[in-house]
C-alpha cells in the first residue's frame, strides 16, 4: 500500500481555504432565499432570519432598512426575539432614527412574553424615564421580574434597589439573599459582595470565616477586588491565621493579571521581606512595572529606588524623571520630593523656584512635610515672608510634623511671624520633645531651667536635658554636665559631670 501524502504546498492550502469558503458562502446565499421565500409566505421566524441575514450581510448585501423591516414584521406576528432586537434598533438608531418611545414600547411587550433581558432593559427605562414616565416601582418590579429568571445584571440592580430603598422599602436581608443567590450561581463579583455583607454583618450576622470563604472562591475566579479583599484578611488573620506568604501569593496572581495597585504593593513586599526573601532587585522590577503601568504610588517609590540605588543602580536623573511623573499625577509625597531635587539641584539643576512652586503645590494637598518646607523656604529665600513662614510651620505642626512643632515653637520664642509668647513656645517644644526630636528636648529642658513659659523646675530641665543627650544632642551633653556638676535637678556628681 503506498503512502499518502498529506502534505499540502501553501498554495494548495490556500485553495482549500477558499474553497470552504465559497462553500459556507453558497450556503449562507441558499438559506438567505429559502428565509426570504419563507418570510413572504407569513412565517415569522424566517422573518427573523432574514432581518439577521439582512443585517450582518450573510448571503446578501447588507441591508439595515431591510434588517429593521423584517424585525417589524416578525415582531409583529409576536416573535419576542424579534420584539427585543427592535427596541435595541429604536433604543440606538440603528437601521432607523432614535425613538425611545418605540424602544420602550417593544421592550414592553417582549418582556410581557417572558424575556428576561427585555425585562431587564425595560427596568432601566422605568428607572431613568427613557420612552416614559420615571417609575422606580416598576422598574423594580421588572427587576425582580427579570432577577428571578437567573438575569445576573437584574439581580444586581435589584440589590440595589434593596440596598437603596429605590421602588421599594430598603432591605439588607433581601439583597443579601440575591449576593447570595447569584453567587451560588457560580457569580465572581456577587462572591466577592456577598463576602463584604458577611465581614460587615449587612443583612446578616457578622461572620468572619463565611466572608473568607467567598472571599477566596471569588478570588480563586479570578476577581482583583476579591483577591484585595483575600490578601486583608490574610494580613490581619480575619476569619482565617494570619499568613503572609499567602497574602503575598494573592499580590503576586493579581500583579501577574495586570493589576498595577497589586504590582506596588507586591514590590513593598520585595522590598520588606514580607511573606518573601528579601528582594530589593525584584522589589524595583516591580514598582517599575506598576509605575510604567500608571501607578503614581509606585512611580514615588521607583524614584526612591533611583535616588537610594535601592535594587538598581543610583541614578539622581531617573529619579527626578520619575518624581516628576507621580507629582504631574498628583502624588503629594512625590511633589514634595520633587521640590527637594529643585532645591538641593538632584537630578536636575538647581531651582529655587520651581522647588517653592512644587513645595506650595504639596502644602495645598495636605502634605505635612511639605508644609514645613514650604515655611523654611518663606523664612529663607528671597523676598522673606515670616507671617507666611509661621503660618505654615504651624499648619504642619497641627499635622504632626515633628520638625514643624519644633519650628513653630522657635517662632513664637523669638516673635518670628507672630507675636512672641514664651507658653505657646514651651507648648510646641514640648510636642516635639515627646514626639522625639532631641533638639527640642534640649529647648524643653531650658525652658524648665529658666520659667520660660512654664514653672522653673530644675529636676524636669535634668530629667529632658538627659533624654536629649542620650540621643546625641552635644548642646544638651554639655547643660547636662553642669547640672551634675552644680548639682542642679540631680545630686552633685563630678564624676558624670567629667563623662
Amino acid at each position: 500500500m503506498s503512502e499518502i501524502n498529506c502534505n499540502r504546498t501553501k498554495d494548495e492550502s490556500n485553495i482549500f481555504d477558499e474553497n470552504v469558503i465559497d462553500d459556507e458562502k453558497n450556503e449562507a446565499k441558499l438559506l438567505f432565499h429559502q428565509y426570504q421565500k419563507s418570510a413572504e409566505s407569513g412565517y415569522e421566524v424566517a422573518m427573523f432570519n432574514l432581518a439577521i441575514y439582512y443585517e450582518n450581510g450573510k448571503g446578501t448585501e447588507k441591508n439595515l432598512e431591510k434588517s429593521l423591516y423584517w424585525y417589524q414584521k416578525a415582531a409583529e406576528k409576536d416573535h419576542i426575539k424579534a420584539m427585543y432586537n427592535l427596541a435595541i434598533c429604536y433604543e440606538n438608531g440603528e437601521e432607523t432614527e432614535k425613538n425611545l418611545e418605540k424602544a420602550f414600547y417593544w421592550y414592553q411587550k417582549a418582556a410581557e412574553n417572558d424575556n428576561e433581558v427585555a425585562m431587564l432593559n425595560l427596568a432601566k427605562c422605568y428607572k431613568n424615564g427613557k420612552g416614559t414616565e420615571k417609575n422606580l416601582e416598576k422598574a423594580f418590579y421588572w427587576y425582580q421580574k427579570a432577577a428571578e429568571k437567573d438575569c445576573i445584571k437584574a439581580i444586581f440592580n435589584l440589590i440595589i434597589c434593596y440596598e437603596n430603598g429605590e421602588g421599594t422599602e430598603k432591605n439588607l436581608e433581601k439583597a443579601f439573599y440575591w449576593y447570595q443567590k447569584a453567587a451560588e450561581n457560580g457569580n465572581k463579583d456577587a462572591m466577592n459582595n456577598l463576602a463584604i455583607y458577611y465581614e460587615n454583618g449587612k443583612g446578616t450576622e457578622k461572620n468572619s470565616k463565611n466572608a473568607f470563604y467567598w472571599y477566596q472562591k471569588a478570588a480563586e475566579k479570578d476577581c482583583i477586588k476579591a483577591m484585595f479583599n483575600l490578601i486583608v484578611c490574610y494580613e490581619n488573620g480575619e476569619g482565617t491565621e494570619k499568613d503572609l506568604e499567602k497574602a503575598f501569593y494573592w499580590y503576586q496572581k493579581a500583579a501577574e493579571n495586570g493589576n498595577k495597585d497589586a504590582m506596588n504593593n507586591l514590590a513593598i513586599y520585595y522590598e520588606n521581606g514580607k511573606g518573601v526573601e528579601k528582594n530589593l532587585e525584584k522589589a524595583f522590577c516591580w514598582y517599575q512595572k506598576a509605575a510604567e503601568n500608571g501607578n503614581k504610588v509606585a512611580m514615588n517609590n521607583l524614584a526612591i529606588c533611583y535616588e537610594n540605588g535601592k535594587g538598581t543602580e543610583k541614578n539622581l536623573e531617573k529619579a527626578f524623571y520619575w518624581y516628576q511623573k507621580a507629582a504631574e499625577n498628583g502624588n503629594e509625597a512625590a511633589i514634595n520630593n520633587l521640590a527637594v531635587c529643585y532645591e538641593n539641584g538632584k537630578g536636575t539643576e538647581k531651582n529655587l523656584e520651581r522647588a517653592s512652586y512644587w513645595y506650595q503645590k504639596a502644602a495645598e494637598n495636605g502634605n505635612e512635610v511639605a508644609m514645613n518646607n514650604l515655611a523654611i523656604c518663606y523664612e529663607n529665600g528671597k523676598g522673606t515672608d515670616l507671617a507666611k513662614a509661621f503660618y505654615w510651620f504651624q499648619k504642619a505642626a497641627e499635622k504632626d510634623c515633628i520638625r514643624a512643632m519644633f519650628n513653630l515653637a522657635m517662632c513664637y520664642e523669638n516673635g518670628k511671624g507672630t507675636e512672641k509668647n514664651l507658653e505657646k513656645s514651651f507648648y510646641w517644644y514640648q510636642q516635639a520633645a515627646l514626639n522625639g526630636n532631641e533638639v527640642a528636648m534640649n529647648n524643653l529642658a531650658i525652658c524648665y531651667n529658666n520659667g520660660n513659659g512654664t514653672e522653673k523646675n530644675l529636676e524636669k530641665a535634668f530629667y529632658w536635658y538627659q533624654k536629649a543627650a542620650i540621643k546625641d544632642c552635644i548642646k544638651a551633653m554639655f547643660n547636662l554636665a553642669i547640672c551634675y556638676e552644680n548639682g542642679k535637678g540631680t545630686e552633685k556628681n563630678l564624676e558624670k559631670s567629667f563623662y
